[in-house]
């Protein structure tokens, strides 16, 4: 497999990367020379680029744009006081030093911590010392970083049942951060989670906000998760070609086909591999190297489907 320089990479990204998650209003055409072609997959970095900075960080997105990497994932989780962070699991021992500063306050959990605890914890060390006093984000601060890398936003909801009423939270943070205003409705978000009870609530609240089902339903039961999601994202290990076609056959709330953006895939050929079966976005740590795997198979005629075959 050829390896493309950066700069090409990031060109290719730059021009095909609305292609999955935007609203068909402003869907990105097919890649050049592919005409009659489906759009190559978008590359979505899982956590910013963990491969390479501590996941959910600032230093993580910022280091994924320097990569070329426009689509970014991160998790929303709230703090004992009713603030908004982003952080993956639902306690702070895996990616902070929280047992070191209180190790009597064990399981650690997010709810447990105020935000004016959760802010003297340095989230970059465990990973690598150069990234020593790196912070857990509030939702507010890491938005702002995201326009400022000029990056769009798959936003998953964790574990809401934890969280009751995080959804109506979340919609006003992302009023009060300007990313309800119709450019960032409009192409540059995405909230998922694997709680359809969530997603429901939160398409009740904001239904012009696109949003993803985490999982791989059974393709009866696909037609109910069209009412309230735009996207059905699975393990990469449950995806199948005609899976991948019974997804795409229904219409989700927006009146558009439903899209599918497969998780977590780290290897060049397995992203291939999803691309030929239909993927429309692949979710990664080392989403500039799943770019550079697509884009060098971007000049093989064979390589992706004609959509109106």
């Amino acid at each position: 497999m050829r390896i493309r320089p950066l700069a090409a990479v990031t060109g290719a990204l730059v021009g095909l990367s609305l292609a999955a998650l935007v609203p068909a209003a402003t869907s990105a055409a097919p890649a050049p020379g592919a005409a009659g072609r489906a759009p190559l997959p978008v590359a979505i970095g899982h956590r910013g680029v963990p491969s390479e900075a501590p996941e959910n960080t600032l230093a993580s997105i910022d280091r994924a744009a320097e990569l070329g990497t426009e689509w970014v994932e991160n998790d929303v989780q709230r703090t004992k006081d009713g603030a908004l962070i982003v952080v993956h699991d639902t306690t702070l021992a895996r990616t902070t030093d929280v047992e070191q500063r209180y190790p009597g306050r064990a399981p650690w959990k997010v709810a447990d911590f105020t935000l004016a605890e959760i802010r003297t914890l340095d989230a970059g060390s465990w990973y690598d010392r150069r990234f020593a006093g790196e912070r857990v984000p509030t939702l507010a601060g890491y938005l702002r970083q995201v326009d400022h890398n000029r990056q769009k936003l798959l936003l998953e909801v964790k574990a809401p049942e934890l969280y009751p009423g995080i959804e109506r939270q979340l919609t006003a943070e992302l009023d009060r951060a300007g990313w309800l205003d119709g450019d960032h409705v409009a192409d540059r978000l995405v909230v998922q989670s694997f709680d359809a009870a969530s997603l429901k609530t939160l398409h009740a609240l904001r239904p012009d906000i696109k949003k993803g089902f985490l999982g791989a339903p059974q393709a009866a039961d696909l037609r109910s998760y069209a009412a309230f999601a735009d996207q059905i994202n699975p393990d990469h290990t449950k995806v199948t070609a005609q899976w991948v076609r019974d997804v795409h056959a229904l219409k989700g709330p927006h009146g558009r086909p439903l899209e599918v953006c497969a998780w977590t895939v780290d290897d060049g050929d397995d992203a291939v591999a999803l691309a030929r079966l239909g993927v429309d976005g692949i979710i990664s740590n080392t989403a500039h190297t799943i770019a550079e795997a697509l884009a060098d198979e971007a000049d093989d005629p064979s390589f992706l489907p004609d959509p109106a075959a």
